[in-house]
């Protein structure tokens, strides 16, 4: 281990290990810190839908950056991704308006998108249901990955590839600080490490490192209920598939001139409730992962979340997707919650200590899509490229 480094990043989810990826990429000498053994928070506990088509303003840069950064490294090292398109699926006339505004928002900005009628959608997608699906609108350009494997063949690709980058794991940081010219990082059991710059993209961990900074801010947690199937070997769906209710909820949508106008059903009203818009993706295993919901908690009260599934939203999510689709939801493998830190009022909450210690976290859903495009723009900014 050197005795100082360029940058050192504290939190090895998709956010933090993309800092430590284009930094090492611009020949610094990198230290990689994860609390963890491996990271097991957000950047695994999600769908590996890499969409976007479903992001808004620079945030569809940063996933356009993203998506070919993916492709890229897919060639030279397998992390997982699959180049199998997203597709939105619309079930009434409101969201069929959506479809078509938002098709021709991407028309004009040269980001290939297909509509698809009800014909050409069900002999693509054959378990989906004709009674629900009207039309759709397909990016036959955007990936998927495995989220459980997706980060760590990252780090697997990196420590490989990048002869000036370290990973420390199983590495709870205790204190970040200015110390003179450098910034000293001290780890439980007292080790301390010097380096001229720090990243702390620390997730939804908002009470190890600068609790009082974190308290005062309008920061949120979210906790998200997926399930996945066993198996299903006969099935073939393939990619992103979303729904209506992804339709009224993704930011690009939003933007659409219809959307102001739009009403909820009142069979969509309780769904809405629990932030749920049904999402299907078929892993390389043949599972089904089915979801999600969104529960909210005050940053410092993550407790009122709570550590169990509520199966209340469980029910509600199968009993919307069988409306959807038809492959057996009746047999499942697992279910799950996952947590993401945002910022209720900013797309991400960034924050400067001395133009050394840059801290970024509260990305919120966004991170799997638009980790690596805003870090390499981060990244530029912070050693002034």
């Amino acid at each position: 281990m050197v005795s100082k480094y360029d940058l050192i990043v504290v939190g090895a989810g998709a956010l933090g290990t993309f800092h430590a990826f284009h930094a090492a990429a611009a020949g610094k000498r990198v230290l990689l810190l994860e609390k963890d053994q491996r990271p097991v928070n957000a950047t695994v506990r999600n769908f590996g839908m890499v969409i976007a088509s479903g992001m808004s303003g620079k945030w569809f840069d940063y996933g356009v950056y993203g998506t070919e950064l993916y492709k890229s490294i897919q060639q030279r090292f397998d992390v997982s991704v699959r180049n199998n398109g997203s597709v939105y699926i619309a079930s009434d006339d409101d969201e069929q308006q959506l479809l078509h505004e938002l098709k021709a928002t991407y028309d004009t900005k040269g980001y290939r998108a297909e509509l698809l009628s009800q014909t050409q959608l069900l002999a693509k997608y054959p378990a989906m249901k004709a009674s629900y699906c009207r039309e759709a609108l397909y990016f036959p350009q955007e990936v998927s990955v495995e989220p459980n494997l997706f980060i760590h063949k990252v780090h697997e690709y990196m420590l490989s590839s990048f002869t000036n980058f370290e990973m420390k794991r199983a590495t709870v940081v205790t204190d970040c600080s200015v110390s003179g010219s450098d910034v000293a990082v001290t780890m439980a059991g007292g080790e301390r490490l010097l380096a001229e710059r720090a990243v702390i993209a620390s997730g939804h961990e908002f009470r190890l490192l600068f609790p009082a900074l974190f308290k005062e801010q309008k920061l949120s947690v979210s906790k998200l209920q997926m399930l996945r199937t066993k198996p299903l070997p006969k099935l073939a769906m393939a990619g992103n598939i979303g729904t209506g209710l992804s339709i009224r909820r993704y930011e690009a949508f939003k933007e659409c001139p219809g959307f102001a106008n739009m009403k909820t059903p009142d069979h969509l009203l309780e769904l809405e409730s629990y932030g749920i818009h049904i999402l299907l993706k078929q892993a390389i295993d043949g599972t089904v992962i089915i979801g999600d919901s969104h529960e909210y908690a005050k940053i410092g009260e993550e407790e009122n979340l709570g550590y169990q599934l509520n199966q209340h939203i469980n029910d509600l999510m199968l009993k919307e997707a069988s409306r959807i689709a038809d492959f057996d939801m009746t047999n499942l493998s697992e279910s799950w919650a996952g947590y993401y830190g945002l910022h209720d009022q900013e797309d991400i909450f960034e924050h400067a200590i001395e133009d050394k210690i840059f801290i970024t976290v509260g990305i919120g859903g966004k991170g799997m899509t638009c980790s690596a495009g805003y870090a390499q723009e981060n990244i530029s900014k912070i050693f002034n490229q």
